[in-house]
């Protein structure tokens, strides 16, 4: 006999807050099983196991959309393989995009902090003067070309 477990007791058993078992829900990521005559969500031991997965799946980098497209494969609702390669390729060129933007913004850091040190002893900032000259000028860039400009 499968348990039966309220939306608090599914919440616990997976070690989730009852919040996103509702976030969840509303997402259609997970359903309850059956209703008690108050009205009360039940769900089954395929629940924990359906939380637990959608968790491992969001560890993993996949989003909410992609999750219920994983959700769906595992299911058997549509073929698997060549779909799930499809989202991580599409994950790994957000990440590596994501990744470049970051290394553009730790050179700029090792830059800024390098100006810091030749001009610490002037006693002006060079990083500020040109944040400040960058606020007061006309934006003639968009955010991520200014945003990698060597100071």
């Amino acid at each position: 006999m499968e348990n039966r477990y309220t939306i608090s007791q599914l919440a616990r058993a997976a070690g989730v807050p009852t919040s996103t078992v509702r976030f969840y829900e509303r997402r259609r990521l997970l359903r309850p099983d059956d209703r008690t005559l108050s009205n009360y969500r039940i769900y089954g031991d395929g629940a924990i196991n359906r939380l637990r997965f959608i968790r491992a799946a969001q560890e993993n980098g996949f989003s909410l959309k992609d999750v219920l497209a994983l959700l769906n494969f595992r299911d058997g609702k549509t073929s698997r393989c060549r779909e799930v390669q499809g989202l991580i390729k599409t994950r790994l060129a957000d990440l590596e995009r994501r990744a470049e933007e970051l290394r553009q913004v730790q050179a700029l850091l090792h830059s800024s902090l390098k100006a810091c040190r030749e001009f610490e002893r002037t006693g002006r900032c060079r990083v500020i003067e040109s944040l400040d000259f960058a606020s007061t000028s006309p934006p003639a860039k968009t955010g991520h070309q200014q945003r990698t400009k060597k100071i």
